[in-house]
């Protein structure tokens, strides 16, 4: 039977927050070995490597399964993915130490009634299955005492997070008026000048024009301190035309990603399991009969969507439930059909197409993957050489003619550009530098390195009028056409004060009705719907722009609706956010005193020999 949903769910990203089990359970077993000890430390609550490195590893799996492509390490620490699931570990290890300093811990009781909620750990009657704990921990490498005490320590730290945050309410008087002000509106009509609109030319500047505009705009005219920096570097990128990569290791690698590039026909599935096949049947109906849908059914079992997805999966992970699935489109609900769990309904929330890819197709990819991934390593392997010359007295000149890095020079201002001032780890390494200062190597996030020294700082100063000449004429005439459409639409302005409305005035109008103070209105100068609402009711005003002006007539101001749909909807969001807003900052605050108490420190020798165990 295929029963259409009311509404497709959106594709379920685990949280860093969420309860541990769904990141320990919801990818399988992880394999991590090869590291003992910790990666960093909260006082004297470690983070251990273990947990680090399964914590990468749920990450690659979640975004695999959301992508549907390979992911590696590399890409996660190029995001900054490896640094997001440190502060996340650090914040709980925070918490498990305030929460043992203070004596706070969940007793048996609420431990067993926390397992007995977990869907993975019910059997087919909804009730905790001691099999079913038993087999899932095994499956995901975890013994039940560890599992348990992590579980315990997560509850700890839910209801101390649960403490700081919960409560913050914003008084009504602040809400409604904050909600009167945003919910407000304006009528008014409008009609807009532009060069076209003079009757005479705009004639060139003269040199004393032009000097004078500039002396009046200085501050446009000025360059920011900037730092004269020479730099070597060298970037992937840079070395792929120097990488030869044989056949046979493209073959090899081709056949080691085979899965990626030859996939089945798969769906994206949430499952949900019932006691029995009536149960299933009955779900099922009212379904059809509109009566109820798919989410409202997993909320009355006391579930979330997270604990009925599947994720991606094809016809060979759904066993005999396969066909069924298979045979429904996109927001449907197949079912009931047979699971390992019992009967179930699964409702399909993406189709993904087969996908076969030949060795011959695949090439390219293959080829500039594992080029680029060879030029990291010996990036990598001579960074330390690189580092060597310039402590044994190599300048950068010296860097660049005797090895792969090239040499290069710019004025940084803190701009954002090509090349080099794209990368953040060379503003940030830039920003704190003097001259003086002795190069080092710092790597650039894409697997490059660079060095840097900067050789001169230039104070703040004006550029001289001859370097800025073309800028300073663009100026001069759009203001000079500001300045002319203006005295016009004075003239025009006035005969509207007058009596006269816009069409004998010889303008053609536009009127807007109910304009918000978020709007923007084309036709108008920028900033001309905030003066609008500065307005009172029947004013007439010019508003300049560059190079063009509007002329405005206010015809009524509409005070907000607190009774409206409209205005309860601003409530709510402002309640919410506000809300929001003021416990993530209490939480922060709290966090951030725990670690400044109890101190923080971070093993960068370990979190590198997680991940280079993760490559």
């Amino acid at each position: 039977m295929a029963l259409k949903a009311k509404g497709l769910s959106k594709v379920f990203m685990w949280g860093l927050m969420g309860l541990l089990f769904l990141g320990l359970i919801g990818f399988g077993a992880t394999s991590f070995t090869g590291s003992s000890g910790s990666v960093a430390s909260v006082g004297d609550t470690e983070v251990e490597a273990q947990d680090y490195a399964r914590a990468l590893q749920n990450q690659i799996s979640r975004i695999q399964q959301q992508n549907g492509q390979a992911v590696s390490i590399s890409d996660l620490r190029n995001a900054g993915v490896d640094r997001q699931v440190l502060a996340q570990l650090v914040t709980e290890a925070s918490l498990d130490w305030e929460a043992d300093r203070i004596g706070l811990s969940v007793g048996d009781e609420v431990l067993a009634d926390q397992l007995a909620q977990i869907g993975a750990f019910q059997g087919p009657d909804g009730q905790f299955d001691r099999e079913a704990y038993r087999f899932a921990l095994q499956n995901s490498g975890l013994s039940e005492g560890e599992f348990e005490e992590d579980l315990r320590a997560e509850t700890a730290r839910s209801l101390l997070q649960g403490g700081i945050v919960a409560g913050p309410r914003m008084p009504q008087s602040y809400v409604d008026t904050i909600v009167a002000y945003a919910a407000e509106t304006r009528d008014f009509t409008f009609a807009s000048l532009d060069r076209s609109d003079l009757d005479q030319e705009v004639p060139e500047p003269s040199e004393e024009d032009l000097q004078t505009y500039y002396d009046e705009n200085i501050d446009r005219y000025t360059r920011p301190e900037t730092k004269r920096v020479t730099y070597a570097w060298v970037t992937p990128d840079m070395l792929v035309d120097t990488v030869e990569i044989s056949e046979d290791r493209l073959r090899a690698a081709y056949e080691e990603r085979e899965s990626e590039f030859n996939m089945p026909e798969r769906r994206l599935v949430e499952r949900l399991v019932f006691s029995s096949e009536d149960a299933a049947q009955d779900a099922a109906g009212r379904i059809e009969a509109g009566e109820t849908d798919f989410e409202t059914l997993v909320e009355a079992r006391g579930l979330d969507l997270a604990d009925t997805d599947l994720g991606v999966v094809s016809r060979d992970d759904l066993g005999d439930a396969a066909d069924a699935v298979f045979s429904v489109g996109t927001g449907e609900v197949a079912g009931p059909a047979p699971s390992s769990l019992g009967p179930a309904l699964f409702r399909v929330n993406a189709q993904l197409s087969a996908q076969s890819t030949s060795f011959e197709e695949a090439k390219p990819a293959l080829r500039d993957s594992l080029v680029l991934d060879e030029s990291r390593r010996a990036i990598q392997a001579n960074a330390s050489d690189f580092d060597d010359r310039l402590v044994g007295g190599a300048t950068l000149e010296d860097l660049a003619s005797e090895t792969d890095m090239e040499l290069g020079e710019v004025d940084y201002a803190g701009q954002n550009g090509d090349g080099i001032t794209s990368y953040p780890a060379f503003g940030e390494a830039i920003a704190s530098m003097a001259p003086g200062d002795y190069p080092e190597i710092i790597e650039l996030g894409d697997g490059g390195v660079f060095a840097a020294r900067v050789d001169e700082v230039l104070p703040e100063a004006p550029r001289p009028l001859d370097e800025v000449r073309d800028q300073v004429r663009t100026g001069w005439q759009r203001a000079r056409v500001t300045e002319l459409l203006q005295g016009r639409a004075e003239e025009l302005a006035d005969a509207i004060r007058g009596g006269q409305n816009f069409e004998a005035a010889g303008l053609t109008p536009s009127s807007l009705d109910a304009v918000a103070r978020s709007t923007t209105v084309d036709g108008l100068p920028e900033g001309a719907v905030a003066e609008v609402f500065e307005m009172e009711e029947g004013d007439v005003a010019v508003l300049p722009g560059l190079g063009r002006v509007a002329i405005v007539q206010l015809d009524r101001v509409v005070d907000a609706d607190m009774e409206s749909d409209e205005a309860a909807a601003i409530a709510n969001r402002l309640r919410n956010q506000a809300a929001e807003d003021i416990a993530a900052g209490l939480f922060e605050a709290f966090v951030t005193d725990i670690q400044s108490r109890a101190g923080v420190q971070v093993d960068e020798q370990a979190l590198n020999a997680v991940a280079t165990q993760l490559q």
